[in-house]
């Protein structure tokens, strides 16, 4: 089984949001080569364990009839290890996992921005609108971008 990890700051909002959106892309059969039992997580770089995602985050997914019903999980090397592919919604993000597992060079290829033309911006604090714009993003983006990354 496959098993893509997405990371961002809190594990509240983007990452939950694009972790959700994968695996309802991927089970509507919506990103090309993907096999159907690849496994999809989420955590956060300085994530609190066990905090509810965020309400905006959860209405936005819903109204797409997504649902995310996690609990937030701080990154670990371990998460890292197990992942075929961590996607970071930083260069930040991406730079915290691969010093997470700094001694293990073979870790850090499978670390990559999730958008390579640069940061997803936080949505926290920003109103509804702007989780609207950011699932409008992810449900483009990630179908592209795993396309990317043929599955091993």
């Amino acid at each position: 089984m496959r098993t893509i990890l997405f990371i961002c700051t809190g594990n509240t909002c983007r990452s939950p949001m694009a972790e959700a959106i994968a695996r309802s892309l991927a089970r509507a059969g919506r990103v090309p080569g993907l096999s159907a039992d690849t496994f999809f997580a989420s955590a956060g770089v300085m994530a609190e364990p066990g905090r509810a995602v965020s309400p905006e985050t959860v209405a936005v997914l819903a109204k797409r009839s997504i649902e995310c019903d996690g609990r937030s999980k701080p990154l670990s090397a371990a998460m890292i290890r197990k992942a075929d592919l961590v996607l970071a919604m930083t260069a930040g993000h991406a730079e915290l996992a691969r010093e997470l597992v700094a001694s293990e060079a073979s870790e850090h290829g499978k670390i990559h921005a999730l958008d390579p033309s640069g940061d997803i911006p936080d949505p926290i604090g920003q109103g509804q609108e702007s989780y609207e714009q950011l699932a409008s993003l992810l449900v483009e983006l990630i179908p592209r971008r795993l396309a990317e990354f043929p599955q091993r």
